[in-house]
């Protein structure tokens, strides 16, 4: 696991500065700790961070080729490296070190960009050709490596986060209104937009080339190409479990301690469950509770760890968060609204007193439909023009009942439902589940020069995108595509990564392996989702293997009780960077509508935390990244 950047002028005659280049990697030294390298040629400058996990003492980058013109910096894993390295090797091409990231040199040698198609790995490379005067640039399928890149007068800069590309003079940090507008709707940004206009995320599946002067996005890989296929109900579990087996034996592979996060949910208990069947040692897996009874996991966890004798350790996540809400803030690369990213830094901080890789369970519900939305929307399929008549009476109704403190609880999901059906465009399918702030809402808060710069912008067209490049005939599997491509890879993934490397753990997604989600595309909807049961194949595969009481419980979600703490704990910090003075300097939400909610928010009137924390998290990170 490393932190990557590169530089390639637009004039290759022109040196790299070799300080920029290391002005750029030092502020990488979370994602690799360990040791750094740097490569400098005529116009072009690779360096990375590296956190050694595999080949400890040799795997040094940047690797070159034999005759020195092709050379790489990569961040991440590659599982299947030994059986790409011995076909290298039976092709004639020498390696100097057992390290996976080394066949990518070698393997753009032998089969150009094709490489990318024979890769088992999560990973962020970039790699210079010299004889074509060519920089490759490319994300694993899943996207859980992030790569930025931006062109400037000056030429090609990329970087692991954007922290690094701030630290280049000719990278504008002029903000992008339309992303913002993103951010506040999903609480995430989606690629390749990122919080500033003029830079960009690489998709995940995805090569960026730069010749010439002149950038160019491919995508490598799409889930929406596999084809489905009929299964007789035992063929697929069969071969859901092998598949699982085999992505949890691979992604082992590792020169240092290893283990897993541990909910005691089916995803992340499949992954002990293996891990468990192919380890001769006890696992060590790590969890996070919480106080209020509604939101802790704990007991499923403990169940898990139980009945596979792991060595569990777990922590329990209180509203003093001030501290940290700084701490990780200003870390990100952009504004991020996931509260989760909290528990997800806590248990990465236990997790790395023991260990340096952990395995996490992201990419299970995007595969075989775990999420309410689903849910809300079949319901919302069957209620059919009768619910579009009474829904908008319903939801009128709903909201004037005052939220409660539970997680979850009837009131807060007849509200939830209610205002999903009614408050984004029906053709977003349950998408509009995942929808936080409406039109109106954004009518109040924006000032008049935001609400102007957005008068033409549709901030639903990624999602219309992504149901629509979808295919084929199947609803669940097209909704399951666009959460793959978007909530997973752009909320998700970007939380893990973030939070993990913050404290320099590489952490690693099995259901998100390239077998497993072909896998995974090719079976129907039936397998997945069957009379009201999620996750259907899932459970059966894993019946026997796992605790009834596990393959049998509803999914929660990892999540905090940020309502209630921002009517308490956290009301002053709340009060204080949402201060009327400070969004007047702003100039980009109206300060008496955000005293509204406020103040709403804490009498528990209502709850407003889904459009106040992003406002907190924007100020926070814009007074320190804007300046």
């Amino acid at each position: 696991m490393c932190g990557i950047v590169g530089i390639v002028e637009s004039d290759l005659e022109r040196p790299v500065s070799a300080d920029q280049l290391h002005r750029m990697v030092r502020t990488l030294v979370h994602r690799g700790p360990d040791d750094e390298g740097s490569i400098t040629l005529p116009g072009v400058g690779l360096a990375m961070r590296r956190l050694s996990i595999v080949d400890l003492s040799g795997g040094q980058q940047p690797f070159s080729n034999e005759s020195g013109d092709m050379h790489v910096v990569g961040n991440g894993e590659i599982y299947n490296h030994r059986e790409i390295r011995a076909e290298l090797e039976a092709h004639g091409h020498v390696f100097r070190s057992h390290s996976d990231i080394e066949v990518l040199v070698h393997g753009y040698e032998q089969w150009g960009s094709g490489i990318l198609s024979r890769l088992r790995g999560m990973f962020a490379m970039a790699l210079w050709d010299g004889r074509t005067r060519t920089l490759l640039a490319a994300r694993d399928p899943a996207g859980e490596k992030p790569l930025y890149w931006t062109v400037t007068s000056q030429g090609l800069r990329l970087a692991s986060e954007l922290k690094a590309l701030l630290v280049c003079s000719d990278v504008s940090r002029d903000l992008d209104p339309e992303s913002l507008d993103q951010f506040l709707t999903y609480e995430y940004i989606i690629a390749p937009r990122t919080i500033l206009a003029d830079v960009h995320k690489l998709p995940p599946g995805s090569m960026l080339t730069y010749r010439d002067g002149v950038a160019r996005v491919d995508r490598y890989w799409d889930a929406s190409n596999v084809p489905m296929r009929e299964w007789s109900e035992n063929e697929a579990v069969d071969a859901l479990r092998g598949c699982m087996r085999q992505a949890v034996v691979r992604q082992m592979m590792a020169d240092v301690p290893l283990g897993a996060f541990l909910s005691g949910g089916i995803d992340s208990s499949t992954l002990v469950a293996f891990m468990s069947e192919a380890s001769a040692q006890p696992i060590n897996t790590f969890s996070m509770g919480f106080d209020d009874g509604s939101y802790n996991e704990l007991a499923f966890a403990r169940e898990v760890a139980t009945a596979f004798g792991t060595k569990h350790r777990e922590r329990t996540v209180t509203p003093d968060l001030v501290p940290l809400f700084d701490k990780l803030v200003v870390h990100l690369c952009e504004p991020f609204a996931d509260v989760s990213m909290f528990p997800t830094y806590m248990v990465s901080t236990l997790a790395r007193e023991h260990v340096a890789v952990a395995l996490s369970g992201d990419g299970g519900d995007e595969l075989f439909g775990g999420y309410d939305s689903y849910e809300a929307q079949a319901l919302s399929a069957r209620l059919g023009g009768f619910g579009d008549m009474v829904m908008p009476a319903l939801a009128a109704v709903a909201s004037t009942l005052p939220p409660t403190e539970k997680k979850k609880g009837l009131v807060n999901k007849v509200k939830r439902f209610t205002a999903g059906a009614t408050s984004a465009p029906s053709d977003l399918g349950h998408y509009r589940w995942m929808v936080y702030l409406s039109t109106e809402g954004k009518r109040r808060l924006y000032a008049d020069g935001l609400r102007e710069r957005l008068n033409a912008h549709d901030v639903y067209a990624p999602v219309r995108d992504a149901l629509g490049r979808f295919s084929q005939d199947d609803v669940l599997n097209r909704q399951l595509y666009a959460d793959l491509s978007l909530y997973l890879a752009d909320d998700i993934l970007v939380k893990v990564d973030r939070m993990s490397m913050a404290t320099s753990l590489e952490t690693r997604a099995p259901f998100l392996d390239r077998d497993v989600m072909e896998l995974a595309f090719s079976m129907p909807a039936h397998l997945k989702i069957r009379d009201g049961e999620r996750k259907w194949v899932l459970k059966r595969a894993m019946r026997g293997i796992l605790p009834d009481a596990i393959l049998t419980r509803k999914k929660e979600g990892f999540s905090i009780p940020m309502k209630n703490w921002l009517r308490r704990e956290l009301a002053p910090l709340m009060q204080t960077l949402l201060a009327p003075d400070r969004l007047r300097a702003r100039g980009l939400f109206n300060p008496d509508e955000v005293r509204r909610l406020m103040d709403d928010h804490i009498a528990g009137r209502e709850n407003h935390a889904h459009t106040l924390f992003p406002l907190m998290v924007f100020e926070r990170w814009a007074e320190e990244h804007l300046r």
